[in-house]
Parts: structure tokens; C-alpha cells; sequence
């Protein structure tokens, strides 16, 4: 039975002393009821000490010890204060919101611990009552201390989250991709609203940002001139043909001319686009600079943006480093790999996978095995990336290579390398870049580590062959001497030469078997040949 409560709050450490409580009716609807009146509680719990935090740094460090399991040098002060050990004649059970902070308190000062549904109830009617009963507190002094804790408390939890710069990728892979479709919309609204104007255009410069330029540039073909053609080739990539081109189309247009405040409304929509697609492309090289540092090898062996898609579905880097490469390789296609399961057809091979340049580069009858093994890349990649202290795109660039060899297996029969000797190689790389000393024997240890190969798991044949041995052994001597001779390699001359002795030694002991059977049928003969002429000279002499 519960006979003290500890109760964490905002404002300080409580313990309560119980004095009444049921076991048999703590749920019956008078007990539940007693628990919401503050008069019928009052007379169940009796406050035992209030020890109130005196900052709110002091708080905050007491939050997150509870939070994370930890017994805080107060809170153990304020039990062993107030709390007497346990002993035969006065047990404490001491009642836990929490069961995660249960273990550490019994294990630092030996107290039992108890976090059933009764003492959940008894918590529960604290809480409600906690602005009365704690002394010393006023009504709002609780709430505002919650409201200042809980700030806090999130902004720690933030600002020490492990996945924070993974959450910048998130969200520039994210802007990225809304922006190629913003940027895509805009140009062809762009084309449509600027082509009753100068309908020619649209052939002559087919790049979405070059057309947006251009016809900001343009204004009105009328104004177009012979001066503004060293302006308009830089435009157009230094191509003189090509302004010469679009000045031409100009003086011969069949587009049909536009006001003033169109063609405003046109230029400043131009300009807009302009600037957006400016933007996508100083995030692509925000989002290259964010991939290089966070995950240089994933970014070495896939690219910057399949990377970042695979880190923003996983949610984290950490999340895809825990993943199995089989999850991995299909990230993307997960309403392709439920259909599939529900109706019982073909899984897919590769979902966000299959953007790499790798699948583009395999044969139809090769993609399924080559997402299948960049998963498995992606998967070593990205734990090295996740879990090293300082990342490098060295082993990206490795495993990069080891795919490139797979496509060739695949095409030309070459055997790839093996893992071990590709880890192993760029192992002694950066151990012999690395000038310090203490950090030398750790890493050729790793080394050391890496290039074992491991030993396959035995089959049947090797067992079998481990038992006719060991039956072997316990014959004795002459069996392993056999054993020994069996094992020499011969010849096939000497083969048959053996064959031959053994069919003729065969032969021999079956002639000698036939002429000794022989003797016996002669032996039995003469026996019952006397054994007649004895009986018919017995006759005789009876006669």
C-alpha cells in the first residue's frame, strides 16, 4: 500500500503523506468523487515538504533529469530529508507518476516504488488541488510557472536536437522541389500571356529562364532595335545568329500589339520569374553546400538532390541510417509496394532510386539487381556519414566506384572488388593523411578490423564431412593412414592402373570362392557315397 507520494511540479519537489485510502474501493464512484472535493481529499493526503526550485535554470535541470530517468542531487536530498529508510517495522512505498524514475530512486536509496492506477488516482487529485495544498503558493503562481518551464523546456529540447541540420536539408529539398513546379507554371503562363504579343519567340529561345529574360529585356518588339543587339546576344549565351535571329522575327511578327499597362503587367510578371528562378538556383547551391558537410559520402555516391529526397522521406539522417538497404531501395514506392502486396503481384524494384544515373545507365534485365546493390551503397553511406566523427566523401567516392564495376560485371563479366579491400584501402588513405599520433593506433586497428574477411557459415557437405572424420579418428591409426592416401592426388594413368588391380583382385577371391565351394560339393559326394556302400554292406551281412 502507498504510504507517501512524490509529486513534480513546475514550481518544486512535493511529498504528501497518505492517511486514508481503499484498495478494494479506489474505483468505486464515492472514492472518485472524494478525490474532485477538496475538503474529503484534504483529509487523505497531508503535505509532508515542499522543496520549491529557486531558479529557473535550477527547474529546467530538474526536468530533464526527471524526463530522462535521472535521480537530481535535490530530489535525493529532499527523500533521504523526509523519508526514512525502509526497515521491518515502518516500510515507505513512495507513489511515482512516472515509472521511468521508479528504478533509479530504488536503486540509489532503497525505497519501494509504486505506480499502479490507484496511486495514478491519488496523483491525479494532488495535481488538481496542487495550488492549495503546496503552501506558500499563490492561485496563478502554478500556472505561470508551467507556462515559463514548458517555454524553456522546448527550446532546450530544440536547440539539442541531433537531427537540426538535417532539418535545413528537409526543408531546401522541399522549397526546391515546390519551386521547380512555381517555376515551370510561371514560365508556361509566361509564354501563353507573351505570345499574342511576339508568337515567334517561343521557338527561338526555348529555355524557360532565357524566354523569361528576353521578353522582359524585349518590352515591346516595335522598340526592338539594331542597338540592343550586343544586349540581347549577352542574354541569349554570346550568340549573335541568334539575336540577329530574334530581331528579324520581330520586324516580321504576327502577333498583335499590346497597351501600355499590358505590356507593364507583362514586365513586371517577367521580372518576377527572373527573380525566382534566381533563386532556385543560388538553393541548389545553398542545398550542395548543406549535403557536402552533413552527408558527404550519400552525396558523393548519389548526388545532391537524390540524397537529400532519400534524408527528407526518412525524415532524418540518423532514420536512414537505421534503415535496412531493402527499405532503402524502395523509399518512394510505398502505394506501389502496398498494391502490390494486397493483390499479390510484383513489388517494385526502386522508388526515389530510380532518379540515379546508375539505373539510367543498366539494362532493363539488370535494373532490379543494380538498385538492389546501390541500396545496399546507400546504406553503408549513409551510416558512415551518420555515425563518423569527421565525415568524409572519400568512401562515397569508393563505393561510387564499386557500383560503376558492378555495371561492368554485369556487361562485360569483370569481377568487382570486395567490400573489405575498398574500406580497407580508404582506411590506410586517411590514416596516412591523419598527423596525429594518438588517433594512429585506433585507426590501423580499424584497419585491421575491416580487412578480415569473414568466414562463411557452414553448409551440409562441410558437416557431413566433419562427422565422417570425426568417425574416422576413432577407428585408429590405419583408418587415418587410409585417409591420408586417399587424399593423394593421382594421376589418371595411375587411376586406372588401380581399377584394374582391384577388378582382378576381385576376380581372384571370387575364382578362389568358386574352387572352394567346388571342394566342398566333392567332399560331401564322397561321404554319401560311403555312407551308401556302408548301408548296402550292412544289408548284406543281414541277409
Amino acid at each position: 500500500m502507498v504510504t507517501h507520494l512524490l509529486f513534480e511540479s513546475a514550481s518544486g519537489y512535493a511529498i504528501f503523506e497518505v492517511k486514508l485510502a481503499e484498495d478494494i474501493g479506489s474505483k468505486s464512484r464515492e472514492m472518485q468523487e472524494s478525490i474532485k472535493d477538496l475538503g474529503k481529499f484534504g483529509k487523505m493526503v497531508q503535505l509532508l515538504s515542499f522543496s520549491p526550485f529557486k531558479t529557473a535554470a535550477q527547474a529546467l535541470e530538474n526536468i530533464n533529469d526527471v524526463s530522462e530517468g535521472i535521480v537530481n542531487e535535490t530530489l535525493q536530498n529532499l527523500l533521504e530529508l523526509n523519508l526514512s529508510k525502509t526497515s521491518k517495522k515502518s516500510k515507505v512505498v513512495l507513489g511515482l507518476s512516472d515509472p521511468i524514475l521508479g528504478k533509479p530512486i530504488k536503486d540509489a536509496l532503497g525505497f519501494s516504488v509504486d505506480a499502479s492506477e490507484k496511486t495514478q488516482d491519488l496523483l491525479r487529485g494532488v495535481r488538481l488541488h496542487a495550488s492549495k495544498l503546496l503552501k506558500g503558493l499563490q492561485d496563478d503562481d502554478l500556472k505561470k510557472a508551467q507556462l515559463g518551464l514548458g517555454h524553456s523546456y522546448s527550446r532546450a529540447k530544440l536547440k539539442f536536437n541531433v537531427n537540426r541540420i538535417d532539418n535545413m536539408i528537409i526543408q531546401a529539398i522541399a522549397l526546391l522541389d515546390q519551386l521547380d513546379k512555381d517555376v515551370n507554371l510561371f514560365s508556361m503562363r509566361m509564354r501563353e500571356w507573351y505570345g499574342y504579343h511576339f508568337p515567334e519567340l517561343v521557338r527561338l529561345v526555348p529555355d524557360n529562364h532565357q524566354y523569361a529574360q528576353v521578353a522582359q529585356f524585349i518590352g515591346d518588339k516595335e522598340a526592338l532595335n539594331e542597338d540592343k543587339l550586343d544586349d540581347l546576344a549577352a542574354l541569349v549565351g554570346d550568340d549573335s545568329t541568334l539575336a540577329q535571329n530574334i530581331l528579324d522575327a520581330a520586324r516580321g511578327s504576327m502577333g498583335s500589339s499590346l497597351s501600355d499597362i499590358d505590356l507593364l503587367n507583362i514586365n513586371a510578371f517577367a521580372a518576377r520569374v527572373v527573380s525566382i528562378s534566381e533563386y532556385r538556383k543560388s538553393l541548389i547551391s545553398y542545398l550542395s553546400e548543406k549535403m557536402n558537410q552533413v552527408a558527404p559520402s550519400l552525396t558523393a555516391l548519389l548526388g545532391e538532390r537524390i540524397g537529400a529526397r532519400l534524408i527528407s522521406h526518412a525524415g532524418s539522417l540518423t532514420n536512414l541510417s537505421k534503415y535496412p538497404a531493402s527499405t532503402v531501395q524502395i523509399l518512394g514506392a510505398e502505394k506501389a509496394l502496398f498494391r502490390a502486396l494486397k493483390t499479390k503481384g510484383n513489388t517494385p524494384k526502386y522508388g526515389l532510386l530510380y532518379h540515379s544515373s546508375f539505373i539510367g545507365k543498366a539494362q532493363p534485365k539488370h535494373k532490379g539487381r543494380i538498385s538492389r546493390f546501390l541500396a545496399n551503397k546507400c546504406s553503408i553511406a549513409s551510416r558512415i556519414d551518420c555515425y563518423s566523427e569527421n565525415p568524409t566523401p572519400k568512401f562515397g567516392e569508393a563505393l561510387r566506384a564499386q557500383v560503376e564495376e558492378r555495371l561492368e560485371f554485369f556487361n562485360e563479366g569483370k569481377p568487382p572488388t570486395k567490400n573489405a579491400d575498398v574500406i580497407g584501402k580508404v582506411l590506410r588513405d586517411l590514416s596516412l593523411e591523419d598527423e596525429d599520433e594518438d588517433g594512429s593506433d585506433a585507426e590501423m586497428d580499424e584497419i585491421a578490423m575491416t580487412t578480415l574477411e569473414p568466414s562463411p557459415p557452414p553448409t551440409k557437405k562441410d558437416k557431413k564431412k566433419k562427422r565422417k572424420h570425426e568417425s574416422i579418428e576413432v577407428d585408429g591409426e590405419s583408418d587415418e593412414e587410409e585417409q591420408a592416401v586417399k587424399k593423394v592426388k593421382l594421376s589418371k594413368e595411375e587411376k586406372k592402373a588401380l581399377k584394374k588391380a582391384k577388378k582382378e583382385e576381385k576376380k581372384k577371391e571370387a575364382k578362389g570362392e568358386e574352387e572352394g565351394s567346388s571342394s566342398k560339393k566333392e567332399k560331401k559326394e564322397k561321404k554319401e557315397k560311403k555312407e551308401k556302400k556302408e548301408k548296402k554292406e550292412k544289408k548284406k551281412s543281414k541277409e
